[in-house]
C-alpha cells in the first residue's frame, strides 16, 4: 500500500515500481562495473587496503567509499544516497567475486598445456603450483576454465589476456540489495499478534525517471514467513528480485544454533551418491572398545520421477539449442532475415527450459538434503559424512550415461545439507572417496560385483559380494558404500580440519594405519529359538472369505466363485481378456502376440500381471472349464 495516497497495489504495480528502482540500480552498477573491471581495479579491491595502507571495511559500499569509486544516477535523475549505496554493494560484490576467477584463469594460462584436453601428470603439478590454493582445487575446475580458454582460442586464434578479456563485463542483475541500507530507506517489523507475518516498508518511485524527491513515496509490503523462519529469529532486509511480474523477497535471519563438533562423534551417518538411487544413507556406532556397528540396515532416497522429467527437459533443451544454431548459421548477420523471429521465439524457449530445470533442482537439491539430515536427527547422530566427489569425471560409459552423471546436483545437495544440519548443531564432513565401493565394509577385501543376487555369474555393478569364505558379506553396491564412507569418517575424524577458502569441515587423505580400523563387527540377532510350547489360537469366527462357498445357483455350470477373478453372473469374460485366459487360469500370454493395454488382461494395468489363484491341494478343478 502506498502511505501517502492510502492507494492498495496490486501485485503488478509493486512489481513495477520496484522494477524502476531496480534499474535505476543496475544501470549504475552496468556504469561502475563498466569502469573498473580491469586488473588494476579488481587487484586493488581485493588486497584489503586503501592507498594510505588502512584495512578496507569488510561492507562492499564501504569499501568502495573509502577508495574513492563514486557513482551517480543518470542527468535529470533524483536519487537519494542509500539508492547509490545499493548499487555499489552490487558492484563491489561483483568485482570482488572476480579476484579469484582472476588468479585462476591467470594460473591456467601460465601453464597452458600441449593438449588442453589431456594434461600429463607434470602439467598437472606445474598448474596447481600456479593457482592459489591449487593443491585441494577439484580438477573439475580446473578443466573447466582449460575448456573456456581453449573455446576462446579456437574463436580468436589465440589465447585470452585475463579473465576480463575471457568473461567481459558481467550482467548486472535487476535487484534491490536493502542489506546497504538504513531505515531512511527501508525497514522491517514483526508483527505483534503473530510472529510470522512481517511488514517491509521502502521508498519506491512513482515513475521510472523520478525527477525529485517527491517521485519516491513510502510504500508498505506484508509478507507471511514460510514455517521454516524461527518466531524468534532477528529478521534482517531481504534483497528483492524481480521475476516478470512477480516480486520474490530472499529473507535473511539469525538465531543461535549448537555449535557443530569436528571430533569426539560415536554415532554417524554415512551417505553415497547413486545414479537412479540418488542418496544412500544409514548409521554407524563407534563404542569405547573401537569397534564399530551399524544401527539398522539404512534406507535410499529415490527419485527416479524427478530425475526422468530432469533428463527429458535436458533433452529438450540440447533438440532446441541445436536448432537455434540452425537458424543463426542460416539467418546470419541479416537482421531481415525471416528466421529472425523464429530464432527469438526459440531463444525464449530455451530460457524458459532452462528455469524448469533450475527450479527443478533446487527442489531436488532442498529433498535430498532434508531427508539425509532427517536421518541423521533419528539416529541421533553428531556428524555427517559425505564423500568427495567434486572431481569425479563421468567417462567411460557412454553418451547418455555420462551426462546423467555429469549432471547431478551433488554441489547443491551438500551445500543445503551443511545449511539445514548446522540449525541442529550437526557437523558435515565431506571424507575421500577411493574405494568406499571397491572394499567389503566387514573385512576390506576387494568385492565383486555382479548384476543381481540371483544371477551371481552375470557381470554388472549394482550387487556386491564378498569372497572372503570367513565374511560372505553381500548387499547393494551403494549400501555397502555407505557403511564404508561412516566408518572411515569415524576412524579419520581427527584428521577433521576446516578448509580455509570455504569454511567447510573436509579429511583430506586416508591413513593406512586408521584405514585398517575402519571395519564393521557383525551383529548377532538375539536367540529366538523356542523355549516352550505354543500357544493354541483362537478359532475364527467366521471362514475366511475365499474359503467360504459362493452361492450356487439354479441353472448353469456355476459352482464355487473363482475367488474374485471374475463376476458370477458373467458367463464370458471380454474379448480381449478371453483371448488369453479364462476365469480359472490367469497368466501372462506365451505367444509371440504381445497385447497392449486391457488386451493382457480383463481391464488389468498395461504394466501390471495378475496373480494366479490360490486354489486349495484337495480340489481338483478342470483349467479348460468355463463358467
Amino acid at each position: 500500500m502506498d502511505e501517502e495516497s492510502g492507494e492498495v497495489l496490486s501485485q503488478a504495480a509493486l512489481a513495477q515500481r520496484i522494477g524502476w528502482c531496480a534499474d535505476l540500480v543496475a544501470g549504475m552498477v552496468s556504469g561502475l562495473l563498466a569502469e573498473r573491471w580491469n586488473p588494476a581495479g579488481v587487484e586493488v579491491l581485493a588486497s584489503g587496503v586503501d592507498a594510505s595502507g588502512r584495512k578496507l571495511p569488510p561492507n562492499a559500499w564501504m569499501a568502495l567509499r573509502r577508495l574513492g569509486w563514486t557513482v551517480a544516477a543518470p542527468a535529470g535523475v533524483r536519487v537519494n544516497d542509500r539508492v547509490v549505496r545499493m548499487a555499489q554493494e552490487q558492484a563491489g560484490r561483483a568485482l570482488r567475486s572476480a579476484s579469484w576467477r582472476a588468479d585462476l584463469t591467470a594460473g591456467v594460462l601460465a601453464t597452458w598445456p600441449a593438449d588442453p584436453r589431456k594434461r600429463t601428470a607434470q602439467e598437472w603439478e606445474q598448474v596447481r603450483k600456479a593457482v592459489p590454493g591449487g593443491e585441494h582445487l577439484p580438477s573439475s575446475i580446473i578443466k573447466s576454465r582449460t575448456r573456456q580458454a581453449a573455446k576462446f582460442l579456437a574463436v580468436n586464434g589465440r589465447l585470452p589476456v585475463d579473465v576480463f578479456e575471457l568473461e567481459g563485463v558481467p550482467k548486472v542483475a535487476r535487484m534491490l540489495l536493502l542489506a546497504a541500507c538504513d531505515r531512511q530507506q527501508a525497514t522491517i517489523e514483526r508483527s505483534d499478534t503473530d510472529p510470522r507475518r512481517v511488514l517491509l516498508r521502502l521508498q519506491l518511485p512513482t515513475r521510472p525517471d523520478p525527477r525529485a524527491y517527491a517521485d519516491w513515496t513510502w510504500v508498505a509490503c506484508p509478507i507471511m514467513l514460510p514455517p521454516t523462519v524461527p518466531t524468534g529469529a532477528v529478521l534482517h532486509l531481504p534483497t528483492l528480485r524481480v521475476t516478470g511480474r512477480q516480486v520474490r523477497a530472499d529473507m535473511a535471519y539469525s538465531h543461535p544454533v549448537p555449535k557443530a563438533r569436528r571430533t569426539g562423534h560415536t554415532v554417524a551417518v554415512g551417505v553415497d551418491w547413486g545414479l537412479n538411487t540418488l542418496l544412500s544413507a544409514g548409521a554407524l556406532r563407534l563404542h569405547e572398545d573401537g569397534r564399530i556397528t551399524a544401527l539398522g540396515a539404512g534406507g535410499q532416497f529415490r527419485a527416479a520421477g524427478i530425475l526422468a522429467k530432469q533428463h527429458r527437459l535436458r533433452r529438450l533443451s540440447e533438440r532446441l539449442h541445436a536448432k537455434a544454431d540452425h537458424y543463426q548459421r542460416l539467418a546470419g548477420r541479416d537482421e531481415r532475415h525471416h528466421l529472425v523471429g523464429k530464432h527469438e521465439v526459440l531463444r525464449a524457449e530455451i530460457r524458459h527450459v532452462s528455469d524448469r530445470r533450475t527450479n527443478l533442482n533446487v527442489a531436488l537439491a532442498w529433498a535430498a538434503a532434508r531427508w539425509a539430515v532427517d536421518q541423521a536427527i533419528a539416529a541421533a547422530a553428531s556428524v555427517i559424512y559425505v564423500e568427495d566427489l567434486r572431481s569425479l569425471e563421468a567417462r567411460g560409459m557412454g553418451a547418455t550415461l555420462n551426462t546423467r552423471l555429469s549432471q547431478q546436483v551433488r554441489g547443491q545437495i551438500v551445500d543445503r545439507m551443511r545449511h539445514l544440519a548446522a540449525e541442529a548443531g550437526i557437523a558435515v564432513v565431506t571424507v575421500p572417496a577411493r574405494n568406499t565401493s571397491k572394499h567389503c565394509p566387514q573385512c576390506l577385501t576387494p568385492l565383486r560385483h555382479c548384476k543381481a543376487p540371483d544371477r551371481p555369474t552375470t557381470p554388472g555393478w549394482k550387487w556386491a559380494i564378498c569372497p572372503h569364505q570367513s565374511c560372505r558379506w553381500q548387499g547393494d553396491r551403494d549400501q555397502g558404500a555407505w557403511r564404508r564412507i561412516a566408518a572411515r569418517g569415524l576412524t579419520h575424524q581427527a584428521k577433521t580440519v576446516i578448509d580455509k577458502a570455504s569454511g567447510h569441515m573436509v579429511i583430506r587423505a586416508v591413513v593406512d594405519k586408521l584405514e585398517t580400523a575402519a571395519v564393521i563387527t557383525k551383529t548377532r540377532r538375539a536367540d529366538r529359538s523356542k523355549t516352550g510350547p505354543t500357544r493354541r489360537k483362537a478359532p475364527r469366527p467366521a471362514p475366511r472369505r475365499r474359503r467360504a462357498p459362493s452361492p450356487t445357483r439354479p441353472h448353469g455350470r456355476a459352482g464355487k466363485r473363482p475367488e474374485g477373478h471374475a463376476p458370477t453372473d458373467r458367463l464370458r469374460l471380454r474379448r480381449a481378456a478371453h483371448r488369453h485366459q479364462g476365469v480359472n487360469t490367469i497368466s501372462t500370454p506365451t505367444t509371440g502376440h504381445r497385447p497392449r493395454g486391457a488386451a493382457l488382461g480383463a481391464g488389468f494395468h498395461f504394466h501390471a500381471h495378475a496373480s494366479p489363484p490360490r486354489w486349495k491341494r484337495s480340489r481338483k478343478l478342470n483349467p479348460t472349464q468355463d463358467h
